[in-house]
């Protein structure tokens, strides 16, 4: 590899990682690379509400897949997450509650409100690698499940294709997250559990949830 590439691809990386941040190009043009992709409408309704960005005016990268970090602050985003309620003895750091961190990556604040936030994270995770569909899926349900005001219901579990392929320890958060259709399968009628979720699947996945999060909000206590 050419240091000519290494510098392209190093540049690429941080580019998409700026944007899932929120630190990027902010809602001003249509994106020119969705125009085929059929979360076309959710992405762009996403991006008016400021919880996705492109990684250029008018560029999403929708195929682009989503490492842990930024798939939590996507989380941290859609729903509205925060500690600006709690009192530390001392300064927070990621590396308090994620070893693998990196206190000084733009993702350290988001892992710490997500950690103070009990969203159900392993503290033993990477931020740096990549999430597949069914651990981004299970992540954003036991978010949902924790911070939203849902009535409880019981559900029947839904057969597909490659149910066999699921993690037996993220099985049950994918069947919610199916029969209450915020997640959904594809044409052939498969899930496809282990591959790396793309943005625009994330996309999806955080349109659905919020949608079904306000159409669904259980009456208050009071």
């Amino acid at each position: 590899m050419t240091n000519k590439f290494k510098l392209i691809t190093l540049a690429a990386t941080a580019v998409l990682t700026l944007s899932i941040a929120g630190q990027s190009y902010a809602a001003t043009t249509t994106f020119t690379d969705i125009t085929n992709v059929s979360a076309k409408d959710k992405i762009i309704s996403l991006q008016d509400k400021g919880l996705v960005q492109g990684v250029s005016k008018d560029r999403y990268f929708p195929n682009a897949t989503l490492t842990v970090a930024q798939g939590i602050q996507l989380i941290v985003n859609a729903l509205d997450l925060n500690i600006d309620t709690l009192r530390f003895i001392k300064e927070p750091h990621a590396t308090d509650y994620f070893p693998k961190a990196d206190d000084e990556a733009w993702y350290a604040n988001a892992l710490i409100i997500a950690a103070n936030n009990d969203i159900g994270l392993p503290n033993d995770l990477d931020p740096n690698i990549t999430w597949t569909k069914e651990e981004f899926t299970h992540q954003l349900i036991l978010a949902i499940e924790k911070h939203s005001n849902l009535p409880m219901i019981k559900i029947i579990p839904m057969e597909f294709n490659d149910q066999d392929e699921l993690s037996v320890s993220y099985e049950g958060s994918v069947q919610r997250a199916l029969v209450l259709k915020i997640a959904e399968l594809d044409q052939a009628g498969n899930f496809n559990p282990t591959d790396e979720i793309t943005r625009a699947d994330a996309a999806v996945l955080i349109y659905n949830a919020l949608d079904y999060i306000d159409v669904h909000q259980a009456p208050s206590a009071e």
